[in-house]
């Protein structure tokens, strides 16, 4: 069985992730996951697009494939077919995922391949300045959006339950538990699974918008979060907001929002083999 401490690659420590960026207690939680589901760690291929959370692979000592910007769900998509016995996972990001690969990622979702998709959102460009994402809360300041960002932000969870993904979360860092236990759902899955993680970056997000210092945005992320379960919504249906949406009543909405059994693209081919160890 692999230990945690195996997916190291210290060849290549210290990572490059700045001070207090979320992305390393998504590496645990990654790595706690895939211990407890067992899964081998020799059949399995982590791909990933652009960006700060797209570099989590290249700190893992498995297969893995950097792949151009937006398009990781479309390599993936070919290395499942290519070899369906291998476990595809994905990492990416909020800006990957939903602007230039939001086509990809819609239609992977409508297809219900089975990878397993990991979108860290720290609702910001992170990597590249700070700019405005399309996941950037309404009024959040970017360096895009100076007088605070008048658009309104993709559910990237309401868009992938709605394309028809199998398995659908969300969390934020500041619940380590629930996130790790939806990872570890995400990997024994059938069909196509995704976790979005409301991520911090302090040196972007959070210095613009006054939350520069590491444990108070986690902090943030924790208090301002709801649970689906205890999310009250108005009676008059037509002023109803979707129970999807990434924030309603000033609140990031938490939880597991679906939980399906529709029939992965490989089940469905003639004479096809779902592979994988699930």
């Amino acid at each position: 069985m692999t230990g945690i401490f195996d997916f190291y690659r210290k060849d290549r420590w210290p990572h490059m992730f700045c001070p207090g960026c979320g992305n390393g207690i998504i590496m645990n939680c990654l790595y706690e996951a895939f211990t407890d589901a067992a899964l081998d760690i020799d059949k399995t291929v982590f791909v990933s697009g652009i960006g700060c959370s797209s570099r989590i692979p290249g700190y893992i000592f498995a297969d893995s494939l950097h792949s151009t910007h937006g398009r990781a769900i479309a390599f993936a998509t070919g290395i499942k077919l290519g070899n369906p016995r291998l476990n595809v996972i994905v990492i990416t990001g909020d800006g990957d995922l939903g602007s230039i690969g939001g086509n990809h990622f819609i239609h992977a979702c409508r297809r219900n391949l089975d990878l397993s998709v990991i979108c860290v959102n720290n609702n910001i460009y992170g990597m590249t300045g700070g700019q405005q994402s399309s996941a950037t809360p309404h009024g959040f300041v970017t360096s895009t959006t100076p007088l605070g960002n008048i658009e309104y932000p993709f559910s990237l969870s309401a868009l992938a339950a709605s394309a028809g993904a199998n398995f659908v979360a969300r969390w934020t860092i500041g619940h380590v538990k629930k996130l790790t236990k939806s990872i570890r759902m995400a990997f024994e899955k059938d069909g196509f699974s995704f976790v979005e993680v409301i991520s911090s970056c302090p040196t972007h997000t959070g210095k613009m918008n006054w939350m520069s210092d590491p444990v108070e945005m986690i902090r943030w992320l924790k208090d301002n979060s709801l649970s689906l379960k205890k999310l009250e919504m108005p009676k008059d249906p037509l002023s109803a907001s979707n129970p999807l949406d990434l924030i309603i009543q000033g609140k990031i909405v938490i939880g597991t929002f679906r939980d399906a059994n529709r029939k992965s693209y490989l089940e469905q081919v003639d004479g096809g083999d779902k592979g994988g160890q699930k």
